[in-house]
């Protein structure tokens, strides 16, 4: 469930890629504090310690600015395509108790049975639950399944509390047996054996 990680914010008052280059460089990240009909906050977010907060999926923060703390929860993070290092956050104002709709990440575990592997169709589930219970990740297990088993999104154990957003019928995952490389001389040797129209 969400940890509360406290960051120190301070007020942006410039603009502009010049200024949030700059800002990079100076250690800090360019964020956005909206939600709840106010109007947007434009801040600037330390560096290293945003940095080690979103390696928590969902990550419920706690801004300080000005002398005063806002609940908030991360909504988006865009990253440099090269570097991959965070350009700019997305934070969504939160209550306690207040419910909100994420996407969390679906992690798999455990063995199939025999020779049989899990194939992954979803990696994330949309789902709503109160902000300050937000799971981390919802985990499936596939220990033991046999080929041709399915698991579906609404057979998913959700932690207590959550509701499931994503359509109830979608694929999470399904156990099949691995392709050997045969399979598809097989395939051209039928294809050439066939009649010709």
């Amino acid at each position: 469930m969400s940890d509360e990680l406290k960051l120190a914010a301070e007020a942006r008052t410039e603009f502009g890629k010049g200024f949030a280059r700059r800002a990079r460089m100076a250690g800090k990240i360019p964020a956005v504090i909206y939600g709840h009909g106010t109007d947007p906050v434009h801040v600037l977010l330390p560096g290293h310690d945003t940095m080690m907060a979103l390696k928590h999926a969902n990550a419920l923060l706690t801004i300080e600015l000005d002398g005063k703390s806002e609940l908030t929860v991360v909504k988006d993070i865009q990253r440099n395509a090269v570097k991959r290092s965070i350009e700019h956050v997305d934070l969504l104002l939160v209550k306690k108790g207040e419910k909100i709709a994420v996407e969390v990440p679906v992690h798999v575990e455990g063995e199939t049975f025999g020779s049989t592997i899990h194939v992954q169709e979803l990696n994330t589930l949309h789902i709503a639950a109160e902000a300050t219970h937000l799971p981390e990740t919802i985990v499936v297990s596939v220990e033991g399944l046999e080929e041709g088993t399915k698991i579906v999104a609404s057979e998913v154990e959700l932690p207590q509390g959550v509701e499931l957003l994503t359509d109830a019928s979608a694929l999470v995952v399904h156990v099949t047996q691995p392709r050997t490389s045969a399979e598809p001389e097989e395939a051209a040797a039928e294809a050439a054996e066939a009649p010709a129209e």
